[in-house]
């Protein structure tokens, strides 16, 4: 397979190339804000021009974002690749304490996040880019459980998940919180999953 390392270099060079926008991007955004940055800045900042910015960005609030792709892959994955016999919530338990607490005590959260809240664009952005996750969620939790794509339990435990991080924002035990929240929708899904969750195993052939 003589090709494989000239593809590796290759994919290595293109995500460093989107890093490096996206951390060009957030510097501008939050040093001047996010309306008065153009994406011809960013490419500036970023030594690349807005061609090649635009063949890894669809567009300007995709810039801010630029992880959400990846975010939504490892949800995915923190139900479909789960242990046999773990079920679904305590699965996604485990992906929000080894993942997302980490992320709540980064000190950059909190400009990131006001950056965020303080323009309407990126809101709305977050706000589509959030349903996007709880559909994909949603639908991943109802494979898993041999559930119809549309089934409204399911649906609602992806929305109550993906309000976790921000319940947990700013407290003093992220972790702490999290486990609370996850002990509640464990009381109440149970019942969704029999006891012990012995559906989790069996419904994934």
């Amino acid at each position: 397979m003589p090709d494989t390392p000239t593809v590796g270099r290759r994919e290595r060079k293109k995500a460093a190339t989107r890093q490096a926008i996206a951390d060009a991007a957030l510097e501008l955004f939050l040093e001047h804000g996010f309306d008065r940055v153009s994406v011809r800045d960013v490419a500036e900042r970023a030594d690349v021009s807005t061609t090649t910015l635009f063949a890894h960005f669809p567009g300007k609030e995709a810039l801010v974002f630029d992880r959400e792709e990846a975010v939504e892959a490892q949800l995915i994955a923190a139900v479909r690749e789960r242990p046999a016999g773990q079920d679904v919530v305590e699965a996604l338990r485990a992906h929000a304490l080894g993942c997302w607490v980490p992320m709540a005590s980064d000190p950059r959260l909190r400009r990131f996040t006001e950056l965020v809240d303080g323009t309407p664009a990126l809101r709305e952005y977050a706000e589509r880019m959030w349903l996007r996750h709880a559909d994909a969620l949603g639908a991943a939790v109802a494979e898993a459980l041999g559930r119809d794509m549309d089934d409204v339990a399911c649906a609602a435990l992806a929305r109550f998940v993906l309000e976790i991080p921000t319940l947990a924002r700013g407290r003093r035990n992220p972790a702490a919180a999290v486990e609370a929240v996850f002990d509640l929708l464990t009381d109440g899904w149970r019942s969704q999953e029999g006891p012990g969750g012995a559906t989790a195993g069996a419904d994934r052939g």
